[in-house]
């Protein structure tokens, strides 16, 4: 998922019927260059080499998405055929961030297995949490204060001051922290071939 602005201009995009490196390509009505999905970047036509923002994004169930956002309102097509449509997280499955023009990849399974990793990725101290098919990412610094998190009881906690995060925000919701955000980190999911397709020079986390 990308910010569709370019120089502060609204660009609409739709589908180009094409394949590039096996992944779906888009066109912008406003110039009909063409853009690869995974990088949200435009390989053919006058906006050649623009990138666009990536947004933090996460393919996961609707109830669980409805879980931590229960005021949520969603456009369906072809209602009569959801209920066929399952998505299962693989062994292979990443969790894959950028930042910084750099790029790391967590497999889904390892996170879920240690709930919290606090890492430091492409100079920045980040956490990754993970549980059941739900995951976010964060920067783990809050007013130059450096945070280490755990997860406890059911709840996302930090080391230094104790406080009490909600994992879906970002946002502290008790403790000395209360009322500060952490930034969340523009990431993906995917598999891992196709990952390190389109991100070769991707740094893998080992546990």
């Amino acid at each position: 998922m990308h910010d569709r602005r370019i120089d502060g201009e609204v660009h609409t995009f739709g589908n180009a019927g094409a394949l590039f490196m096996r992944a779906m390509t888009w066109w912008d009505h406003e110039t009909e260059s063409i853009w690869s999905q995974p990088w949200g970047r435009a390989i053919r036509g006058e906006l050649k080499g623009i990138d666009l923002f990536l947004l933090p994004s996460q393919l996961t169930t609707w109830a669980s998405w409805k879980g931590e956002h229960p005021n949520t309102l969603v456009m369906i097509n072809d209602l009569d055929r959801l209920g066929f449509n399952r998505v299962r997280f693989d062994s292979d499955f990443v969790i894959g961030l950028l930042l910084d023009g750099h790029a790391k990849a967590y497999y889904f399974e390892d996170v879920l297995e240690a709930s919290v990793i606090n890492d430091e990725f492409a100079n920045f101290p980040v956490v990754v949490w993970a549980q059941g098919d739900r995951f976010h990412a964060y920067v783990r610094l809050v007013e130059n204060q450096l945070l280490t998190f755990r997860w406890e009881g059911g709840k996302l906690i930090d080391n230094e001051t104790g406080s009490i995060w909600n994992e879906a925000l970002g946002l502290a919701e008790d403790g000395t922290m209360k009322g500060q955000s952490l930034q969340p980190v523009p990431s993906s999911t995917a598999f891992d071939w196709a990952w390190f397709d389109f991100y070769p020079e991707s740094e893998l986390y080992t546990p």
